[in-house]
Formats: structure tokens, sequence, C-alpha cells
């Protein structure tokens, strides 16, 4: 598995929680990014979500021993804000009326990738898997996170974690043969 280039443990970024925090936002922003839009799927919650996931990253800085990958810590805090969200707007009441949803009229190349992103058919399909199983998909094969890293982030077991890739990558070729997608 091919790992990206750039600073991955503790001991690779500067002891100052400022500077760590600058190198963190300059390495691992975009894929915390993508990972809460993926959870959310709802651009400005995903921007606030990774906000707060910086200014924890920043808070805590001191506390984090370093026993996972930065990468691994950064994706656990967004999973966990991303679910505290889903929780709170699962309780508010959304609008439905599209006026009340107007889209601005510029966007950043970052923002177009993400509607690109979502609008893929693999992405559709992985979007019908149960929460648990879309999870690990996008961890494993959109994060690059191995088994073990997703298992720290998820607090589930190991094995757990390859049982729902396993059955995930199942479900995802049906979805994908009855779509005639694939073969």
């Amino acid at each position: 598995m091919i790992r990206p280039a750039g600073p991955n443990e503790k001991s690779s970024f500067p002891e100052n929680p400022s500077s760590a925090l600058e190198m963190m936002m300059e390495h691992y922003g975009s894929a915390v990014l993508r990972t809460a839009y993926f959870y959310l799927g709802d651009r400005h919650l995903a921007e606030d979500v990774s906000q707060e996931v910086f200014i924890r990253a920043f808070r805590n800085w001191a506390a984090f021993r370093g026993d996972s990958s930065v990468k691994t810590w950064l994706t656990r805090i967004t999973i966990n804000l991303c679910r505290d969200k889903l929780g709170l707007k699962a309780m508010l009441e959304q609008p439905t009326d599209p006026l009340l949803l107007q889209r601005t009229e510029s966007y950043s190349v970052e923002e177009e990738a993400l509607e690109r992103l979502n609008r893929t058919e693999i992405l559709r399909n992985i979007a019908k898997l149960p929460a648990h199983y879309h999870e690990v998909i996008y961890l494993f094969y959109y994060l690059d996170l191995a088994t073990r890293e997703i298992a720290e982030v998820t607090e589930s077991p190991e094995g757990t974690v390859r049982g729902r890739l396993h059955r995930a990558r199942e479900l995802l070729g049906q979805y994908l043969v009855k779509e005639g997608l694939t073969q």
C-alpha cells in the first residue's frame, strides 16, 4: 500500500502547537474536509467540522501522546465530530424549500472537486451501504488507512473492521452489478 508523502508521526511535527497546527492543516486539511463532507453531505457543515477539528487538535496537541499517527488522530476527531453533528442535524428541522437552499455563485476548486466526487456512481452506491460499511470503505480506500488504523479510529476490534470491509465489498459489488456498472 502506497502511503502519502509527508509527516505522519508526532515526532515529525514541531512541539509548538501553533507551528504543528499550521503543518497539520497544510498536510491534512483537504483530507479532513473531504472526510467531513463524506459523512455530512453538506459543504457548510463540513467546513464547520473541519475548523473544529483543527481547533481541538491545537488545544490537545500537548496531550496527544503519538500512540497513533497524526492522520489517524485527526481522522478520529473528524469522525467523532461528524457523528455529533449528525445527531444534532437529525434533531433540527431542515429546510426543504429549494429557495432556502440557495448556493453561492462562486465555487473554489476544492468545492467543485467535492461536487464531482459526490456525483460519481461508485460513491452514490457506497452511500447506499449501511453506515458502518460505508465508513470502512471510505477510510480504507479514500483515506488509505490500514485496518489497524481504522480499528483505532472507529474504536472497533481489527477483526470486526476486516469483516465489515469484506462484507462492504460484497454488498458494493452486488449494487454495482445490479446497476450494470460491472459484471
